[in-house]
């Protein structure tokens, strides 16, 4: 079969408009196929420079391709059925800063840039204080972006739109913040503390649209389908929701919406957000551990069995919405648009896809829900509590367990350590590293987790399901 490096694909010569802190799928499927539908229509007519924010990464897999890969979109979008398939062409270059730290620098000579992006996960948009200024490169993505500011600064050119990706609250302003702290730990002087204020951009953000990513269970089945090999292909579904708070003049420089996407420049996010982060990734959260440690292997699979599925539901309708402050019928309706994503019958979402940095995961999309829950109904949430139990005993790497935490090193050390506790449950859940609190200050808290803990190493994770289930 051919390859896609043997197709006769048009690739213009295009300006590079944006740099790209990342190569993961997500951004592939997200942002670069948004830029491509923007070229298609002759409305945008910029390339793409993709820095691969961490050692090990994607860049030489895309490279072998001449930066070209596939995306694949499967779903239903506005009750009508969507299959397709798209070249996106609109990647120039890619560059690792771990090989080649000048070439990375370099873009900071291009004139043309105009726009930042990034998704280096909810972990990436981290202060480290140990970061030098004269690393090559820094270790944290703010500190690389740091260095790069610094270096336009130095230039004397222009600043950049910089809109980062990562489900954070309001992930611009805190990496605006992190950056300002580096500036201060590098000592980089006010005249470039004020370049970042008032010649840079952050703009807050929120993503919607799930990505599986590419299909490994069926590749040849794609392959067949579409007409060649293509390693770097991403599957995703075809809704996409992409929510950015700031002035309408960013659209004069990413003309999204005038390329029919769905796009809204806001003043205010923070209820989009809330909807978005709390009714689908929650629920995404609770069911990867606790499938993964049933040997559930998808997020369909998820739906579709009789314990998940009824866990799912009960969770979205017992424990999240009730805690979000939105019209009811809102809520109903746009959780039931959620499942029905879920359930995509063209998408293979699997667990293991979305179980990367579970831990910070947990803080962000769970944690404020379980908080709630027990400060004003004075009840902890069963289900969402369930999940942390699986989490706990997968990143606790006790016998017998299968399922393996994918997260820092930093992390899963921290976990071992913990281990050893007398009372592990507690000592995990007092580490305010983890959770920026001492969650052990909800006692009710600590006893449901202990209990829910013992259950899993008993009897299983879907028994501890089962048995909510029936008391539900």
């Amino acid at each position: 079969m051919k390859k896609i490096t043997d197709l006769n694909v048009e690739k213009k010569a295009l300006p590079t408009k944006v740099i790209q802190f990342g190569e993961g799928n997500f951004l592939r499927a997200f942002v670069d196929w948004q830029i491509q539908q923007m070229n298609n229509q002759n409305l945008f007519n910029g390339g793409v420079a993709i820095v691969q924010p961490i050692k090990q990464g994607m860049t030489k897999n895309l490279d072998a391709q001449n930066d070209l890969y596939t995306v694949v979109l499967e779903g239903l979008l506005e009750g009508q059925k969507v299959q397709s398939n798209e070249i996106i062409t609109a990647i120039n270059s890619t560059v690792n800063p771990y090989e080649d730290f000048a070439e990375y620098l370099a873009l900071a000579e291009e004139d043309s840039i105009e726009v930042i992006f990034s998704n280096t996960t909810e972990a990436g948009i981290s202060y480290d204080e140990n970061d030098k200024k004269d690393a090559q490169p820094a270790q944290s993505y703010p500190g690389k972006l740091t260095q790069l500011l610094y270096k336009r600064f130095e230039l004397g050119k222009k600043g950049f739109h910089i809109i980062p990706c990562e489900l954070i609250n309001h992930n611009g302003d805190k990496l605006k913040e992190i950056i300002l702290q580096y500036a201060d730990l590098w000592n980089l002087g006010t005249e470039f503390k004020q370049w970042l204020e008032t010649d840079n951009h952050f703009y807050s953000t929120l993503v919607d649209r799930i990505v599986p990513g590419f299909p490994h269970e069926n590749k040849e089945e794609v392959f067949e389908r579409i007409g060649y090999e293509d390693n770097m292909l991403v599957k995703a579904e075809a809704f996409l929701l992409f929510v950015i708070e700031g002035s309408q003049e960013l659209a004069n420089v990413l003309p999204l919406k005038e390329a029919g996407l769905n796009v809204i420049i806001t003043d205010n996010m923070q209820p989009y957000r809330e909807r978005k982060v709390r009714l689908l990734n929650g629920p995404h959260t609770t069911m990867t551990p606790l499938g993964l440690l049933a040997g559930v292997e998808t997020v369909r699979d998820v739906m579709e069995d009789p314990d998940f599925g009824k866990f799912i539901h009960d969770e979205m309708y017992q424990e999240i919405s009730p805690m979000i402050d939105l019209p009811k019928d809102e809520l109903a309706f746009y959780s039931e648009a959620i499942k029905e994503r879920f359930s995509n019958p063209f998408v293979r979402h699997e667990l293991t896809s979305i179980a990367l940095n579970s831990i910070s995961k947990y803080k962000t999309r769970l944690l404020p829900g379980v908080i709630q829950n027990i400060e004003q109904t004075n009840q902890v949430p069963r289900r969402m509590t369930a999940a942390l139990a699986a989490l706990f005993v997968i990143y606790g790497n006790f016998d017998g367990i299968t399922a393996q935490p994918i997260d820092g090193e930093d992390v899963i050390e921290e976990f071992k350590a913990l281990k050893n506790a007398e009372d592990y449950v507690a000592a995990v859940l007092s580490n305010t590293t983890f959770w920026d609190e001492d969650l052990t200050k909800y006692p009710e808290l600590v006893q449901e987790v202990r209990q829910d803990v013992e259950t899993i190493l008993a009897k299983g994770s879907r028994s501890l399901v089962q048995e909510i289930n029936a008391n539900s």
